[in-house]
């Protein structure tokens, strides 16, 4: 009993003594620093212009003022947040010599990126399911999808993200890490910093495991068979112009899709790798940076709506500028 008293002793002086994180990765490549915080600094100003105008659009145009506007709001406002709790920080120590980050910013950027990147993949499949009622039963579209319903399930998106984000990092930062506080990693990921816990992490794993199947697997099935109803549906529309708009519609969310869930799940469901490579840096990035720079984008350019609203903002403010 006094060997467990010592190993308990020693853990919890070691953990107290950890009070910030080096991020190391890719820092035995000084002559790409530079190059890394402008791509980064790019990226991150593409995200912020492109999601803004979208969220801005949606609330000037009062055509735009339907469930799936109001989705798409929640999730460019999402990717702003998302990158905002990565990328600054990120910037920061491209720069700087001691590439650190402290205790409680680590828990604060892991909290922050893991629950609005839980929320990201319950939105999405909210968004599918919207798509299916108002292509499989366009009728009673605005009875089923009604403010209420869609303002609930955007609410619960979030609340179910924050609340796996929050046990997930109060499990993980109360564990020992035994004076061990390099992270081969560019952020205060969940996965990086398991690897750098000497203690025992098999219920760590079993939860993220859990969650990773509750969070990932499960809506992305659930899109799956959305899709193959919405697709059964729009292959039965007689006007080939209906078809078109509807296969644009759906185009893009499918695209999103398939970039943000191919690359979590390639990421989320191998936790006990204990190394971590450049492929895993690179798929990584692309759903941590390259998703919500590309979520704006794919979304005007196959919807006319948008396109058309944009239009009408611009001719609008250019009549005002000239009077």
């Amino acid at each position: 009993s006094t060997s467990k008293i010592q190993i308990f002793l020693s853990h919890t002086t070691n953990h107290s003594a950890v009070t910030e994180f080096f991020l190391v990765r890719l820092s035995q490549y000084p002559e790409l620093q530079l190059f890394l915080f402008l791509l980064c600094l790019i990226m991150y100003m593409i995200i912020l212009l492109g999601n803004s105008l979208l969220i801005i659009i949606t609330i000037l145009d009062s055509r735009l003022r339907t469930p799936m506007y109001f989705f798409l709001g929640n999730l460019s406002f999402l990717g702003i947040c998302y990158t905002s709790s990565s990328i600054p920080p990120m910037l920061i120590i491209f720069v700087s010599e001691r590439k650190s980050i402290s205790f409680i910013g680590c828990a604060l950027q892991m909290v922050v990126s893991l629950g609005l990147g839980s929320t990201e993949c319950i939105l999405l499949a909210v968004m599918a399911y919207d798509r299916y009622v108002a292509i499989c039963n366009p009728v009673r579209y605005s009875i089923i999808i009604n403010r209420v319903l869609y303002v609930q399930m955007a609410a619960w998106s979030w609340i179910i993200g924050s609340l796996n984000s929050l046990v997930q990092t109060v499990l993980t930062m109360l564990l020992p890490f035994c004076g061990n506080n390099i992270i081969d990693h560019l952020t205060c990921e969940i996965l990086a910093l398991l690897k750098v816990i000497c203690s025992d992490i098999s219920i760590n794993v079993f939860i993220m495991t859990v969650s990773s199947i509750v969070l990932l697997v499960i809506p992305l099935l659930l899109i799956f068979i959305s899709y193959m109803f919405i697709l059964s549906s729009i292959l039965r529309i007689n006007s080939a112009e209906g078809r078109k708009k509807a296969f644009s519609t759906c185009s893009a969310h499918l695209t999103v899709v398939i970039l943000f869930y191919g690359s979590a799940l390639f990421t989320h469901m191998k936790p006990k790798s204990k190394f971590t490579t450049a492929s895993d840096e690179i798929i990584g990035l692309s759903y941590e940076v390259i998703t919500p720079m590309l979520n704006p984008i794919i979304y005007s350019l196959r919807n006319k709506e948008i396109k058309e609203a944009v239009k009408k903002i611009l001719s609008r403010h250019v009549h005002l500028w000239k009077i």
